[in-house]
């Protein structure tokens, strides 16, 4: 039987440029397919107006060129798929899997992050929805809902979706849910293997569902600890995370290799981008990876500790 080719991807969301816990992801990411003899695509999650940095978008694709991690087809825009997206919902519906939720913020903050199912009589036609009220629309998760994963960085997993209840597909004002744009274009974009941050885990499981009701086959996927600030934060956008230096391209990769349990020779520190990659690529132990939730910035340039919160 053919083994099936690996197709690895990066997804940034264009709300700020890139930073190193950003980087981070994109390396591990990129390396893991350039070492499995894989394809590594880029995919642009620009399905959030109101959220986008104006040039955020192409100022990423610069940000990844200038560190040496070039992708391998054309740059997918989730803006450019919104016909997919509703297409999808259409065949979730049919199946009737989908229903209107007019539950508004308040609310859902009562529920302490479970959703009650409170909706589920709103089917979506024009007689059970409620004209000019605005509504979300979630999927109809089974009763008996437990996922298991066996992650490729974090091991054997099992998660029950029951406890976070039904979710969103569409939001409130007409926009796709992450949800359900990240896994239709997984589906579509054929990809295999999903290696990203911890902090999108609790995601997975809600994508391996969305996936198998779609028909796709469900990628691998691998979570890495997420890089944390001085304070324990996980360094983010939202927590005004400073933009990666342009000038100091090869000393962010090699930070980056650090934190991965992968400390290039000494002899590397002043070599040019496309040293440090092709030296971490036939470097590459993806078990070498520290398992956890989170890595601190801190040690980029010293011992690994792992902080698991």
């Amino acid at each position: 039987m053919a083994v099936s080719p690996y197709i690895g991807r990066f997804a940034p969301s264009p709300t700020g440029l890139l930073h190193k816990g950003s980087l981070l992801a994109a390396l591990a990411s990129f390396l893991d397919a350039r070492a499995n003899d894989g394809q590594w695509l880029l995919r642009i999650e620009d399905i959030d107006p109101p959220r986008e940095v104006p040039g955020a978008a192409d100022r990423i694709l610069r940000q990844l060129d200038e560190h040496g991690l070039h992708w391998d087809e054309p740059v997918l825009y989730q803006s450019s798929r919104l016909s997919a997206y509703k297409y999808a919902l259409q065949q979730l519906n049919q199946a009737g899997l989908l229903y209107a939720c007019y539950c508004n913020r308040a609310r859902l903050r009562t529920l302490g992050g479970c959703y009650d199912g409170a909706c589920r009589q709103h089917q979506l036609c024009a007689s059970t929805c409620t004209p000019n009220k605005p509504y979300a629309i979630r999927i109809q998760l089974p009763e008996h809902s437990v996922i298991t994963l066996d992650d490729l960085i974090q091991g054997p997993l099992v998660f029950d979706l029951s406890k976070a209840g039904d979710f969103i597909l569409w939001r409130r004002d007409q926009l796709p849910a992450y949800q359900l744009a990240c896994s239709l274009d997984d589906g579509f974009q054929n990809v295999t293997h999903v290696i990203r941050g911890y902090d999108l885990l609790d995601s997975t499981p809600r994508q391996m569902h969305l996936l198998s009701s779609l028909g796709f086959a469900t990628p691998q996927y691998g979570h890495i600890p997420v890089l944390s600030n001085a304070q324990g934060q996980k360094l983010s956008k939202q927590n005004h995370a400073p933009e990666l230096n342009p000038d100091k391209t090869s000393s962010n990769l090699l930070d980056c290799l650090h934190l991965l349990s992968m400390p290039a020779p000494h002899e590397l520190k002043y070599s040019r981008v496309e040293e440090v990659i092709n030296w971490a690529i036939a470097h590459w132990r993806r078990h070498q990876i520290p398992s956890g939730t989170r890595v601190a910035e801190s040690d980029s340039h010293g011992k690994l500790s792992q902080k698991d919160t």
